[in-house]
């Protein structure tokens, strides 16, 4: 059943896997106890599928759980320890907590390459995470050195075709991205979703990502009928499998919305803003950065508009 379950997260039938996955952590604890280190994996994955449905707090709660726990049984160098402080991590990442993301993937980063050794699969991966953070803070340049070397090392183990070398070959177009190296970006992003839909299907949320952030590098470059198409797509995709109120939807609402802005076509813009405003003040919570970035949008649309 836990793996049936990891099968189905991993293919993002999210739904699936947390019914699974819920029942998995009830009968290990009743016959493992709360301790074990086979009912910890399991809470920890439940976790994960809430941090991919967007239900921060609960995550938050339940990897702090896993944590402690994890530290107190298997000891705070335990490879499981590792991974569960890494989880932990990308929750507070998610909800823009970056210090706390920052101060504890740098932790795990040093101790997996003490551990582990530098080209483990794990210390890949937190690596991959703490160059995540760095990017969300726009420290372009320590994000993209530690993305090369994580691309690098990850082709050398995974091999080219491995959805987590996919995953930090997109990220590293991402920073490329934001540093304006709009040649660099669209390249390895176009390979990246050729790769994505290939290897995991055209509705994968990976897949949809990927999708997205090529839309946003045609956007800054002015190419706003290919950004609109894409982001249509991803805008219609992501409310099918995630819903219309998780912030993956909400981001990509914007991001269309923006292209509708700089086209002037000024209805479509505000009406598409006015429901991702309203939406992120219920789900995120009104000083939540992305809410406040939707407010600032419908402000500009507003007064381009002579309201």
């Amino acid at each position: 059943m836990h793996n049936l379950a990891s099968t189905y997260q991993g293919q993002g039938q999210w739904k699936e896997a947390k019914g699974m996955q819920i029942q998995v952590v009830e009968i290990r604890k009743r016959i493992l106890g709360e301790q074990h280190p086979d009912t910890l994996i399991s809470i920890q994955n439940l976790a994960s599928i809430y941090q991919r449905q967007g239900q921060w707090k609960e995550a938050e709660q339940m990897q702090i759980h896993v944590v402690e726990t994890s530290k107190r049984v298997l000891g705070e160098e335990h490879p499981d320890t590792l991974t569960s402080m890494n989880n932990l991590a990308s929750t507070y990442q998610d909800q823009g907590q970056w210090k706390e993301a920052e101060r504890m993937q740098i932790e795990v980063v040093e101790a997996s390459k003490r551990i582990l050794g530098d080209q483990h699969p794990d210390t890949v991966t937190s690596m991959h995470n703490l160059a995540l953070t760095y990017q969300d803070q726009g420290q372009w340049k320590e994000a993209e050195r530690m993305q090369i070397q994580v691309v690098e090392a990850s082709k050398r183990i995974l091999g080219d075709q491995h959805p987590d070398t996919v995953t930090s070959m997109h990220n590293l177009a991402l920073t490329y991205q934001w540093q304006g190296q709009w040649e660099e970006a669209e390249r390895m992003q176009i390979e990246v979703v050729d790769a994505c839909k290939r290897i995991l299907g055209e509705e994968h949320s990976n897949t949809v990502t990927s999708m997205n952030n090529l839309a946003l590098t045609y956007q800054w470059q002015g190419r706003w009928k290919e950004a609109e198409r894409m982001q249509i797509e991803v805008v219609e995709t992501r409310k099918r499998i995630l819903g219309e109120e998780h912030p993956d939807t909400l981001t990509s609402m914007n991001n269309l919305a923006l292209t509708y802005e700089k086209q002037g076509q000024w209805k479509e813009a505000e009406r598409m803003q006015i429901q991702v405003v309203e939406t992120s003040k219920r789900v995120l919570g009104e000083e939540h950065p992305n809410t406040l970035t939707s407010m600032d949008n419908l402000v500009f649309i507003y007064q381009k508009q002579g309201q």
